[in-house]
């Protein structure tokens, strides 16, 4: 069997942990491969595709090529559809030296897996900080288990949170989402989940929400993973509250690629070993 080839996209993407990590899932899962990093600026994608990208055997894709691939793709799988947006994509190469591309997106699956590792639930009441990319994965993640969200958002991004809650309330039923200013939600929560950047590293002494909303939440669930625990994460455990950061998603976002790719499994203590080891790479 040849050897296998992926890589990650990205711009800027200097710093990425995905090299690290498939290379691991690779090796657990005795597959000949490798695993590249791509600079590609917005311009460049295109051609970059076509001359490059379409050689390997798969890629991932990160900011801000998770929604301006999808158009470059021969096909789409159902999450891509879901969240609108692509974050894996695998190739088909024929003998006559055409191909076929498909989209799928992992990090659905890798936020479930995550939470199930560390037995927490969705619960009744999730409530999301953060609409932008990753939040509207966590909302469509949430809603199918039955459950309400709180969005939350700053002031500047209000419309555009309250635009697809309107969506999810017309795809689920009215009162599935309500939006709140930060600022102004001081609700209950079964679930806490921090979709946004704050906390993450060098600004490690910000805070996603209010102490206040922290005492209401049953569990935490940071997708930052640098820090290994975000100021968040140590507010809730201080109070007791079960709170997980976002390296174990990383990884099973990886691992669901690497399944979609080659038909890999792996063993959950595989993965949690991994994390760890992911969080010794990030401190090096």
């Amino acid at each position: 069997m040849s050897k296998k080839h992926y890589g990650v996209i990205g711009h800027p993407i200097s710093h990425t942990l995905s090299p690290f990590i498939h290379t691991r899932l690779l090796a657990l899962s005795g597959i000949d491969g490798d695993y590249g990093v791509f600079d590609i600026a917005p311009e460049e994608l295109d051609q970059k595709f076509a001359d490059t990208l379409s050689k390997l055997d798969g890629f991932n894709a990160t900011i801000p090529h998770k929604q301006a691939v999808i158009h470059l793709l021969t096909e789409k799988d159902s999450t891509a559809d879901l969240y609108g947006s692509v974050n894996t994509v695998a190739f088909t190469h024929n003998q006559d030296g055409t191909y076929t591309s498909k989209g799928y997106t992992t990090d659905g699956i890798g936020f479930q897996k995550a939470l199930e590792n560390a037995g927490i639930e969705f619960g009744k009441t999730v409530t999301i900080v953060g609409c932008g990319g990753v939040g509207r994965v966590f909302a469509n993640t949430c809603v199918p288990h039955g459950c309400k969200l709180n969005i939350l958002e700053c002031e500047a991004a209000l419309e555009n949170a309250r635009t697809f809650a309107d969506s999810l309330n017309e795809r689920y039923g009215e009162g599935t989402a309500t939006v709140y200013a930060t600022a102004d939600f001081d609700g209950e929560s079964d679930l806490l989940v921090n979709a946004t950047p704050i906390g993450m590293f060098p600004k490690v002494d910000a805070c996603a929400v209010s102490d206040s909303v922290i005492e209401k939440a049953k569990a935490v669930f940071d997708a930052v993973y640098n820090p290994t625990n975000t100021l968040l994460v140590k507010k809730a455990r201080e109070k007791g509250i079960k709170a997980i950061s976002g390296m174990t998603m990383l990884v099973y976002q990886a691992a669901a690629a690497q399944t979609i790719w080659n038909g890999s499994e792996f063993d959950p203590k595989d993965i949690e070993q991994l994390a760890e080891d992911c969080y010794k790479e990030l401190n090096k």
